[in-house]
């Protein structure tokens, strides 16, 4: 057990403040219980006096296949849209991925993730050149860290109908034994006799989609010329809509219809706005989306409060988004894991920040705060599932710098091997 002495602990979902110790079980679904004088002697106790203590972050979509890109060479061909920037950057760099990238890559965003607050991840994973047992590394690495997930494999036809077939095989190995989801590219790169396989896992495993829609305009035009109608309209004739599991990544160029498509069915939306801008594919607006919006960093990096700020400030030229707007769709990702009955987000999952503000913080202006003042270098301890997993800033599970090493090893491997490879 950890025993919280002297926090400022504010709830998450109506952000009142109390003054209080904290006791944490371990577990998943470990409680946690509020007293002035609580005492436990087996307890780990740590001090926050000045520190608030509340409900830890969660990723809405990451991509842990590219944690190794940062800082690499540039393409051969310089790109002139976004299917290009998939075809000569990601769609060489996932190609290039062996079983110890996969594993650096993992371990690496795992600890960001962590020391950056969040404690539940939704990944959606690539390598079409080692796919089988590919999401397995992944989680193997994330529980060493302590961070839980809720994981899928890129189905998709661009490498041909047998890797198709591999990544179909993947997923369901996964789904068997874990919690996950069907994950596919994007409908430019599934055809019907994928698409309708993935459908019929989806059915077999209660599971949902989580899939790129309508990133670029290109994912609409192919759709349309392909297939007489919009991606949303796809999806939904495969009854993708239907289940509360199902999360549609980006969704920037839909119609009035697919808007009240997605309004009026059980399905998630995750914005990344940061990827957006980066690709110059277009900006996000939730007007006719419905309430059930969530953020992800889309790989950019594993800062969920960088994620919210974000949206915010992009938001206010092309979104309709305020303080209370942000921060719901900051938090909306609990309730997509509490919806569906994925574990690994309790109420034992929280974060402890020493956020020294030169002005006061209270309920009324807590969202003030969020916008603008919160950072996570002010993130001191990380627990997640009862257990400390960040402590004065250091993970507790890992060795850090090794993995580090490592990963620089790897990315090094990872770099030459892409420059090998020819589109």
């Amino acid at each position: 057990m950890i025993l919280l002495k002297n926090a400022t602990f504010i709830d998450y979902k109506t952000l009142e403040f109390k003054q209080t110790d904290i006791l944490i079980e371990e577990g998943k679904n470990g409680k946690i219980s509020f007293s002035n004088n609580l005492d436990e002697k087996n307890a780990e106790i740590i001090d926050c006096a000045g520190k608030i203590v509340t409900k830890s972050f969660a990723v809405g979509h990451h991509h842990v296949y590219s944690a190794l890109a940062r800082g690499m060479g540039a393409p051969k061909k310089n790109p002139e849209n976004f299917y290009e920037i998939l075809k000569y950057i990601w769609w060489t760099l996932d190609k290039s991925l062996d079983k110890d990238m996969i594993k650096a890559s993992a371990l690496a965003t795992a600890i960001a993730c962590a020391k950056a607050g969040s404690t539940f991840v939704i990944d959606h994973h690539a390598s079409p050149n080692f796919i089988e047992g590919s999401t397995d590394i992944i989680a193997e690495a994330f529980d060493r860290v302590g961070v839980s997930h809720l994981l899928c494999y890129e189905i998709t036809d661009r490498d041909g109908l047998e890797k198709a077939e591999k990544g179909l095989a993947e997923t369901e190995n996964y789904l068997k034994k874990n919690q996950a989801l069907i994950g596919l590219h994007a409908s430019f790169t599934v055809g019907e006799k994928t698409m309708q396989k993935a459908a019929d896992l989806m059915q077999k495993y209660n599971s949902g989609f989580h899939i790129h829609v309508a990133e670029d305009r290109y994912d609409q035009d192919h759709s349309l010329i392909n297939y007489g109608k919009r991606v949303i309209e796809r999806l939904n004739d495969y009854g993708v809509l239907n289940s509360s599991k199902t999360i549609l990544g980006h969704c920037l160029h839909l119609s009035e219809n697919e808007k009240e498509l997605i309004n009026n069915s059980n399905a998630w939306v995750v914005q990344n706005v940061e990827s957006n801008l980066n690709n110059n594919v277009g900006y996000f607006n939730a007007e006719g989306l419905g309430e059930k919006i969530m953020l992800g960093t889309d790989g950019m990096h594993s800062d969920m409060l960088r994620s919210a700020q974000q949206a915010f400030f992009v938001g206010q030229g092309f979104d309709n988004i305020d303080y209370p707007g942000v921060y719901k769709r900051f938090r909306n990702v609990h309730n997509y894991i509490a919806e569906n009955n994925f574990t690994g987000d309790g109420e034992n999952n929280l974060v402890i920040l020493d956020y020294k503000s030169p002005t006061p913080v209270n309920k009324d202006n807590f969202l003030g705060h969020f916008v603008f003042g919160f950072n996570s270098n002010d993130i001191l301890h990380v627990i997640s599932d009862g257990k400390l997993i960040v402590k004065n800033k250091v993970v507790q599970n890992v060795n850090e710098p090794e993995i580090l090493q490592f990963a620089q090893e790897q990315a090094k491997r990872l770099w030459k091997r892409k420059s090998n490879i020819h589109q």
